[in-house]
């Protein structure tokens, strides 16, 4: 390739493999991380090891996920990691939930890709997760999406498409999701789900209600649909989050 040359001159000088570690280091609002052909952490930075409550990077090398995460998101996380090793197909922008060590939630966008030899054969991964932010509603951005959020939370029993969304933002597809990415960080779709999944998941802490009214306030009407939906966002089946949230608080 005619840019690698420039790029190995550099490589070639350096006294050790650039990683990328000290430079996701700085980076708070990212969890950074390889990993080898079994889902073992080989390079972790500091915001992983803070949010898996460790003191140190040696506390997480040389184990998965499912050695590091309370059940079932490590095991979770672990089959996510083999399916892109074994695939060779890149995860990206897997909108999901993550869980502080104190059970606070949050969201985030995952991205993994798989790792090569110079022989073509996958021998690990790369990945990222990078924490949302919150709109700023201050923003300009933020006033020409309001209509449309405003929307869309009014009617989530019967979500609107994002070409509705787009209608009532008096905008195109393209416009209102690049103005939805730099507002919230996420594409319409995304935020759409996002709006849904958070709904639900207040329901199942705060009420008594059936999964399957919550599937329908949510917008589904075929629960396995939302139980599909809600496990891959979440890492929990509904019945499993609303147990978790009962018995740690979660908020």
């Amino acid at each position: 390739m005619p840019h690698s040359s420039p790029l190995l001159a550099i490589l070639n000088q350096l006294e050790e493999p650039f990683m990328g570690e000290l430079l996701f280091d700085q980076l708070a609002d990212i969890v950074f991380f390889m990993k080898n052909a079994v889902g073992q952490y080989v390079v972790v930075n500091n915001t992983l090891v803070q949010r898996c409550g460790v003191r140190d990077k040696s506390q997480l090398l040389g184990r998965t996920s499912a050695e590091v995460f309370r059940p079932p998101f490590g095991e979770n996380y672990v089959a996510q990691d083999l399916k892109v090793i074994e695939s060779g197909r890149p995860l990206l922008d897997q909108l999901e939930l993550h869980f502080y060590p104190s059970w606070d939630v949050g969201w985030c966008l995952t991205t993994k890709l798989p790792l090569r030899s110079k022989a073509g054969t996958i021998v690990g991964l790369v990945g990222v997760s990078q924490d949302l932010r919150l709109p700023d509603a201050t923003k300009a951005e933020y006033k020409n999406v309001a209509a449309a959020v405003k929307s869309a939370g009014a009617n989530l029993s019967e979500p609107p498409t994002v070409m509705q969304l787009a209608d009532v933002a008096g905008m195109s597809r393209f416009q209102l999701d690049r103005r939805m990415r730099q507002v919230f960080g996420l594409t319409t779709g995304q935020w759409l789900l996002k709006l849904r999944i958070d709904a639900a998941r207040r329901q199942l802490r705060d009420t008594t209600d059936a999964i399957a009214q919550i599937a329908y306030d949510a917008g589904y009407a075929d629960q396995s649909a939302f139980t599909r939906h809600f496990r891959q966002a979440t890492g929990l089946t509904p019945s499993e989050y609303r147990s978790t949230a009962s018995s740690a608080g979660t908020r």
